[in-house]
């Protein structure tokens, strides 16, 4: 996992420069709210907001992401304002803060941007029981929420805009016909009935800590789709917790709330959010769990009962995210992965047919632009699949079929890779016998998704010519995806 997070390969240092603008936007923000005169409470509320305006606003365009960083206080400031109501009545708070889980995990049906909103709308809510907000502050915190936006957008969108310089991320569409919209409804009841659960047991825990298990509960679910996601993300997050408070007994008690060494490591706290978040959430919430009790040191509450306190209230959400995914209506790993398998498999097609037209002379056939769809497609398999590929998962057939799967959708898409390759060299245009095998990988890939027979047929062709040899390569792989593919419902890989 170390060298995972520390040597991974960082593409035109987008991660680095992902983390330094948000430390760089957050100090902005924090220091503007010190400098208008807000106390600790509207101060941190600020950084917070400027922390989720920065992380969680992720659009594919910069004019969507600046659309929906505006928006932001418009979902935000209503939420904040219940909150404050209704922090002396605690069964509406509490029943508000539900409604505010599911329409959160609702609204991701409608992009990044529906994503976006919920989260800042929950969090608001949340960083109100963490503050203990009342409405004699709410004007202190409007103007500290609304100051750190404008904060964050003006480093993101004038001051360091490196997204203008990049093309727009290739993010592949849902597929079509598989349910995919009903699977956010599935798991908006879901994640309000974990929450649910998290909210009654975290107050038998404590009455004051309890909205911990909620907020354990809602971000397990953040990003996941199938149970099997949400079941490791939820152990994830609680190694993280671990750790993390471990490190907050070394790090954030000794500190004992000094407002320039807090603010140091805060800053090294948030750098390490935004650049392990791609890569490790298991080290992401590492650097959360630290940096909350870097707040509470700042609060004047921080100790070990506190941090054990965390821990617990950890474990409650984490349970309550995982009951909930088992039992209130579950979408199996097998229903989501067949549907981005299925997807990436027509990519492959669309990326054959695209490369015949260009070796049959196409002026206007470009295959590049759906190799970078199938790389997308392929990480969304990767991400639905790491349930069963998972050190701890037990079942070693399921891991040893889906990793057989992994293996033969990377050797697709490196014979993809290569046949583009090729075809983009002029001389081999018009060849008629590439043309002929791009079109028998068409019907590999239609006979595969279709469920028929695939035969290989090599014309008794020297493996010699590279562009052969690449769509050989393809046939091939296709064909053993065949068997694993279609495995019937109950086998290793089906109802994971």
């Amino acid at each position: 996992m170390l060298k995972r997070v520390f040597m991974a390969p960082d593409p035109g240092r987008a991660r680095l420069r992902f983390a330094a603008r948000a430390v760089l936007g957050i100090a902005l923000a924090v220091a503007l709210c010190g400098l208008a005169g807000h106390s600790l409470t509207g101060t941190v509320t600020g950084g917070l907001a400027a922390l989720l305006a920065l992380f969680t606003v992720t659009d594919a365009t910069v004019r969507g992401q600046a659309v929906t960083t505006a928006l932001l206080p418009a979902v935000g400031l209503p939420v904040l304002t219940a909150a404050a109501e209704l922090h002396d009545h605690p069964v509406a708070r509490d029943l508000t803060f539900l409604a505010v889980v599911g329409a959160g995990v609702y609204a991701r049906r409608w992009g990044p941007r529906g994503h976006s909103l919920g989260v800042f709308a929950f969090m608001t809510f949340f960083v109100a029981q963490f503050l203990h907000a009342t409405t004699d502050q709410l004007p202190q915190l409007y103007a500290a929420v609304l100051l750190s936006v404008l904060a964050a957008a003006a480093v993101r969108f004038g001051l360091w805009c490196y997204e203008r310089r990049m093309p727009p991320p290739a993010v592949p569409a849902p597929p079509g016909g598989t349910g995919l919209a009903r699977v956010t409804t599935r798991q908006a009841i879901q994640a309000t009935a974990g929450a649910g659960f998290a909210l009654v047991v975290g107050q038998l825990v404590s009455g004051q800590r309890w909205y911990w298990a909620v907020g354990a509960t809602w971000w397990i679910f953040v990003n996941t789709t199938s149970r099997g996601e949400t079941l490791v993300r939820g152990f994830r997050r609680l190694l993280g917790t671990v750790i993390g408070i471990g490190l907050g007994l070394l790090v954030a008690m000794p500190v004992h709330g000094d407002p320039a060494v807090t603010a140091a490591l805060a800053a090294v706290c948030v750098f390490g959010i935004f650049y392990t978040a791609a890569l490790s959430y298991t080290w992401m919430m590492l650097w959360v769990t630290l940096l909350a009790g870097l707040l509470y040191g700042l609060l004047g509450v921080l100790g070990p009962d506190l941090l054990a306190l965390r821990l617990a209230e950890t474990g409650v959400g984490a349970l309550g995210a995982a009951l909930a995914v088992i039992l209130v209506l579950p979408v199996t790993t097998h229903s989501i992965t067949d549907a981005w398998i299925r997807r990436a498999l027509r990519c492959v097609h669309a990326c054959a047919v695209e490369t015949a037209r260009r070796l049959a002379g196409a002026a206007d056939a470009d295959p590049a632009p759906r190799v970078a769809e199938l790389e997308q497609l392929l990480a969304r398999v990767r991400l639905s699949v790491a349930p069963l590929v998972h050190p701890l998962n037990p079942m070693l057939g399921r891991k040893r079929r889906a990793r057989h799967v992994l293996d033969l959708l990377d050797d697709c898409a490196r014979e993809i890779r290569g046949l583009v390759a090729v075809a983009a060299d002029p001389e081999a245009s018009h060849d008629t016998r590439l043309a002929t095998a791009c079109r028998r990988v068409e019907a590999a890939v239609e006979a595969l998704t279709e469920g028929r027979d695939i035969a290989i047929h090599t014309d008794g062709l020297p493996h010699a010519e590279p562009a052969l040899a690449h769509l050989h390569g393809l046939e091939r792989a296709l064909t053993e995806l065949a068997r694993p593919l279609r495995t019937p419902s109950g086998s290793p890989l089906v109802g994971a």
